[in-house]
């Protein structure tokens, strides 16, 4: 006997083009070589970059905040999980996410697509791109853009050799420091203690930067979520590993 298919409704429809996706047809492998060259789209200057593509609602022309830029970014985003922590916390800021992998970075836009469809007027601050930030910043922002910067457990690089690939080294740093803000902070969170201790050491031997002290960061709303917010901070988690905190600051020009 043959059986026909009841039609989709149309609410049933866009409940499945809405889904949120799954993580396990998005999976890459963790390494990525920085250095080598990759097909990037990426434009010539800051001003030359349709940010209307990633943030509709916030660069559309009638909106409120119109003309406001990307000041917070966390640098290797992975699954986007700091950006969906931050949204609300910063209604009003526009967060960027980069990721070099090609998968990931792909989640990550249809992930804030479905967000977006499935809770009107929330996470339009939030927008993912894949690029290489050791390559690319001062081609998406400008001198003194960005006020928050983030490097989640980043990629430790374990090989003497690869060390050169860490995403934390004295070139990066200055071009950190360049689209940063005077006073902007930097997080750092890694379960590795050799790449904490490696981060301290280049951030504080560098001229721009000078080290948060714990003290300073108990009022930090943002410290507490560093965590647990990235897929990776849940597997340190559940695997009882430790996390080494570091916060740094972009100090001020006039402070040279």
């Amino acid at each position: 006997m043959e059986v026909t298919k009841r039609p989709l409704q149309e609410d049933e429809t866009d409940r499945q083009e809405l889904s949120l996706p799954q993580k396990k047809y998005y999976r890459q492998r963790a390494h990525s070589n920085p250095i080598a060259d990759h097909d990037f789209d990426y434009p010539s200057c800051p001003e030359a970059y349709d940010w209307s593509t990633l943030y509709p609602d916030v660069t559309n022309a009638k909106s409120n905040i119109y003309n406001k830029r990307v000041e917070m970014l966390d640098i290797g985003c992975g699954y986007g999980g700091l950006l969906v922590t931050l949204s609300p916390m910063f209604p009003d800021s526009m967060i960027l996410g980069m990721e070099i992998r090609v998968k990931v970075s792909q989640y990550v836009i249809e992930r804030i697509k479905a967000l977006r469809a499935n809770q009107p007027n929330c996470y339009n601050n939030i927008a993912c791109i894949r690029t290489n930030a050791i390559k690319y910043l001062p081609n998406f922002f400008k001198k003194g853009q960005i006020k928050k910067m983030f490097f989640l457990y980043p990629d430790p690089h374990f090989k003497k050799s690869k060390h050169k690939w860490r995403i934390i080294n004295d070139t990066t740093l200055s071009e950190y420091a360049y689209v940063l803000a005077e006073e902007a902070l930097v997080y750092t969170v890694t379960d590795v203690k050799d790449l904490h201790e490696w981060m301290v050491q280049h951030f504080s031997e560098h001229g721009l930067f000078k080290r948060v002290q714990d003290d300073d960061l108990k009022d930090d709303p943002v410290v507490d979520k560093l965590y647990e917010s990235s897929e990776e901070g849940k597997k340190v988690t559940r695997n009882n590993g430790d996390k080494f905190l570091a916060v740094f600051m972009r100090i001020k020009d006039s402070d040279l």
